[in-house]
């Protein structure tokens, strides 16, 4: 090799290294963080804009990517589908119909899971319980209906947990109570074939709607090896990946037993801790290690303004918490000592959740209004960036564009760094 071209192939490398898929809710570690720099800070509807996608219907639903693909679930005229997006087009490669039975409860239609990949397939499960696997293609290779296997969803406001991957498997949590004597339970689904390698029920002494839970289950990788870690119940309960049995809870969550503490927000893991919200309060934080209950012994610090429904992000050093109403606090991740506290942003409803990349915090409201942080000690607002439109779904990042889902419109904001 020559030795001129070797500069040119580490900077490949270099640059491959922050160039990342965005293969799932919150990302490719799942937690809302991402490595890529020198993103974009300002937008408007056509300014800095790439190329933006209309769409049928909102949804809280996020879109995944992987290469030139974008996968979506998207609502239409009373069916649900999976769109399959040309990156570089934009065009839509192919809709594949999921089933019918969308309708709106409160805010969400039935699109409202997050699809994941692993590159080579692509699953997707409805708010009506479908769940199927194509190829890139868009050939089916199963499918499946969760209701009709185990009973129907009893969830007050429908259900929107999206299914986690994990090696050969993917894990779905049902989580219910208000509507239903049925109990919550959690599924691992053999990844290649749709089969059910587990089934486990969860039980806790939740009542009324506080069982229910739209969060989503997250994988954690501990000293004592990998676990799914699920939230709901007024309680978070860790599970063996192998065979669905609960190692480990932490209670605490609902102290006076009230009957509306429905779960929206999910928890987070960093650095062997985690983030748990609740509806409000007490938001908890926790080690994972041991068996039982290890609330007494495990729990480090407790937060009283929590959020209700964005899921909060942290770095390992600063926890970042964003309310409904859009008042930002930043804490100590260890400590939970407070850094600022009661910052406001622009008034309006926030319900998509923060995303923490290139030293900055992406939040938007659901009037479309993407407000960016500064990240660290100091609450400083870079820029506010409106597509006037309304909007649930969380931002995602890949290969230096930001993608912004609307009720109207996918936005791809910034230029593609391959």
């Amino acid at each position: 090799m020559k030795l001129a071209a070797i500069p040119a192939l580490l900077l490949f490398f270099f640059a491959a290294a922050f160039a990342e898929n965005w293969p799932q809710w919150r990302g490719p570690t799942a937690n809302s963080v991402s490595g890529e720099k020198n993103l974009p800070v300002h937008w408007t509807t056509d300014e800095n804009i790439s190329w933006k996608l209309a769409l049928p219907a909102w949804s809280g639903s996020t879109p995944v990517i992987w290469g030139d693909r974008i996968f979506m679930n998207v609502a239409e005229s009373g069916n649900l589908y999976l769109w399959c997006v040309d990156r570089k087009g934009p065009k839509v490669e192919w809709k594949k119909l999921l089933g019918d039975g969308d309708h709106k409860e409160r805010k969400q239609n039935m699109s409202s899971p997050s699809p994941v990949t692993d590159g080579n397939n692509v699953w997707v499960l409805t708010g009506t319980g479908v769940l199927k696997c194509f190829d890139f293609a868009g050939i089916e290779i199963w499918g499946r209906e969760i209701q009709k296997d185990y009973g129907k969803f009893g969830l007050n406001w429908g259900y929107a947990s999206s299914p986690v991957l994990y090696e050969d498997s993917l894990y779905v949590q049902v989580l219910q109570g208000m509507r239903t004597r049925d109990p919550s339970y959690i599924l691992r689904i053999d990844k290649k074939s749709g089969k059910t390698l587990w089934r486990i029920e969860r039980h806790t002494a939740a009542i009324r709607e506080s069982p229910d839970s739209y969060s989503t289950p997250m994988i954690a990788k501990t000293k004592d090896g990998t676990q799914l870690i699920v939230l709901g119940g007024d309680v978070v309960t860790g599970h063996d990946l192998k065979t669905g049995e609960e190692i480990w809870r932490v209670t605490g969550f609902n102290p006076e037993n009230h009957a509306d503490y429905r779960t929206i927000a999910s928890a987070t893991f960093f650095d062997g801790l985690v983030y748990a919200p609740t509806r409000e309060r007490p938001l908890q934080t926790f080690k994972i290690g041991g068996k039982g209950d290890i609330t007494g012994t495990n729990v480090l610090w407790k937060f009283d303004r929590g959020p209700d429904v964005p899921t909060p992000v942290t770095d390992g050093k600063y926890f970042y918490s964003v309310n409904d109403r859009g008042i930002v606090w930043c804490l100590d991740a260890k400590t939970g000592q407070e850094v600022y506290g009661g910052q406001r942003m622009k008034p309006g409803t926030y319900s998509a959740s923060p995303i923490l990349a290139d030293g900055k915090l992406y939040v938007t409201n659901e009037d479309g209004l993407t407000t960016v942080l500064k990240a660290g000690p100091q609450f400083e607002i870079l820029a506010e960036n409106s597509v006037n439109d309304y909007c649930l779904s969380t931002i995602a990042i890949s290969e230096g564009q930001l993608f912004l889902r609307t009720s109207q419109t996918l936005y791809t904001i910034g230029k593609r760094k391959q």
